[in-house]
């Protein structure tokens, strides 16, 4: 289905990309790209023709198919994750020697703040960058690349500099997702929800972490779609499996619940996964009782840390006495829970091995991922002069980029090791049963993602492959950020609040 052009328009051929999957990716799960189908909705509602290629689920030879069949006009390359930005400028430069007439553009949330940088080291692969939101930007850069004045579109970055401040969508019950658009849906999971499609009922974040990006991204904004809409599309999702994509799931206890009385009516049965912070699981324990009857089976909590030090530091404002009560919280109502931990490049040996006999007293799934600075975080611009590389592909949250206290290799040994404890702890004699009974149900229905994740660990997680991968060749770096007084917080942001759909912007230049 590509739409109707209005008014007798011609559409022009539009394909849409998402790189390959990173470190984590390979093995923890596989998540469908929700902002590129809604971009993709967005360019089709326009009247476009629209074509998306996930990389993640798709060969580069399929791309490459895609691109002589299809002749895009137009090629949109998502970049969410900053490890991916080598990739893309290779993907965009390989379509305009394939299709020369062809308008590169990237968007997503990590080229945002990098979004000049990208354009020059790009040297004319890429004509223009996405900053912000994608679903208002798409329609008219689209129709300013065939009418001309690509530079006064809103949120739009060039070689010519920065266009209008970016627009953010009013609300975000439309554009819905293309999911129609996708090849290969069976190949997304996350754990053990295999097939798992993804579904978004919020937007933003209230809370500052110093290591996160998101509320710098929205401008500390909070947008929440509408209980019918949500309910609307859950009900067209063909998966038995969602995964609620919310930074913070049911900060608003009360829209959580609306949410539920709509798919109690309509009598929607999934199983759910859902991101969540502490306090608000122990705020709100009813919303969460509620959905675990409606079918809430996994949650994900990011701790961070154990100990207060390590909470202050990553200014998670909760207590290790919260985290440890809402952990008892969710074992009560019967969810499983899987805990982010953040390891500190300063480790040494006695502290991985303090985590370690955590991760094995406690009956939850733990996660490790390597704290990182990164464009658009505090941290990035208290941390990111003592980088060690500043290899794009590295910055993927399993590599140090900071110096580390242990030698490098050694870090690496002992990060690798405490993965694999943990993960052994998983697939012990205790647990067997269990994930024979799973990997039997999904097997039965032709599903082997959670399979092939029990069996890939070593293959991925190997202190040597990473070690080796500092030793690449590099030719794409990441920018040191200019110095920016962080004691206003609006500087870090990419969009602000006055700058929604349809408002007036000013150009700027810098």
């Amino acid at each position: 289905m590509s739409g109707t052009a209005p008014r007798g328009e011609v559409t022009m051929r539009v394909l849409l990309v998402h790189p390959s999957a990173l470190m984590y990716s390979e093995i923890f799960l596989r998540l469908e790209p929700l902002g590129l189908e809604r971009v993709a909705g967005a360019a089709r509602e326009a009247g476009h023709e629209v074509r998306v290629v996930d990389l993640q689920v798709l060969s580069r030879r399929r791309l490459r198919g895609e691109v002589r069949s299809f002749r895009p006009e137009a090629l949109g390359i998502s970049l969410n994750y900053l490890a991916n930005i080598p990739e893309a400028i290779e993907l965009a430069a390989e379509v305009k020697r394939a299709v020369p007439g062809c308008f590169v553009f990237l968007g997503g949330h990590s080229v945002s703040f990098v979004a000049e940088e990208v354009l020059e080291q790009a040297e004319g692969a890429v004509d223009a960058v996405v900053r912000g939101e994608g679903e208002p930007a798409v329609a008219p850069l689209l129709e300013a690349v065939r009418d001309g004045g690509v530079e006064g579109v809103p949120g739009i970055v060039t070689a010519a500099g920065r266009g209008p401040a970016p627009l953010m969508l009013h609300g975000i019950d439309a554009p819905l997702p293309a999911r129609d658009l996708m090849r290969s849906r069976r190949r997304y999971f996350i754990g053990e929800l295999d097939p798992c499609a993804s579904i978004e009922f919020t937007r933003g974040c209230p809370w500052d972490c110093s290591f996160c990006s998101a509320w710098t991204f929205y401008g500390r904004s909070y947008r929440k779609a509408s209980p019918e809409a949500a309910a609307e599309d859950l009900a067209g999702i063909r998966e038995p499996n969602v995964f609620i994509v919310d930074d913070v799931a049911f900060i608003r206890p009360e829209h959580g619940d609306a949410i539920a009385v709509e798919v109690e009516r309509r009598g929607i049965r999934k199983r759910y996964y859902l991101e969540t912070r502490s306090d608000v699981l122990l705020r709100h324990p009813e919303v969460f009782e509620r959905w675990a009857r409606l079918g809430l089976k996994y949650m994900f909590l990011g701790m961070e840390a154990i100990d207060a030090e390590g909470l202050d530091l990553y200014r998670k404002r909760v207590s290790p006495d919260e985290n440890f009560r809402a952990l008892e919280q969710a074992r009560r109502l019967g969810i499983k829970v899987a805990i982010n931990l953040i390891v500190d490049p300063a480790w040494d040996e006695e502290r991985f091995r303090v985590v370690r006999e955590f991760a094995l007293a406690v009956p939850e799934i733990v996660h490790l991922t390597v704290m990182t600075p990164y464009p658009g975080t505090e941290i990035w611009h208290t941390e990111s002069r003592r980088l060690t590389t500043r290899d794009y592909r590295l910055f993927d949250i399993q590599h140090a980029v900071v110096p580390t206290t242990l030698p490098l290799e050694r870090f690496y040994e002992e990060l690798v090791r405490t993965q694999a404890v943990i993960n052994r702890k998983h697939l012990g004699l205790r647990t067997a049963v269990g994930a024979a009974r799973v990997l039997g149900r999904n097997l039965l229905h032709g599903q082997t993602n959670f399979a092939r994740m029990l069996w890939k660990f070593n293959q991925v997680y190997n202190p040597r492959r990473q070690f080796a991968d500092h030793g690449m060749p590099v030719r794409y770096e990441l920018p040191l950020p200019q110095h920016l007084d962080v004691g206003d917080r609006r500087k870090l942001y990419v969009h602000t609040r006055g700058a929604t759909q349809g408002a007036p912007s000013r150009r700027t230049t810098d």
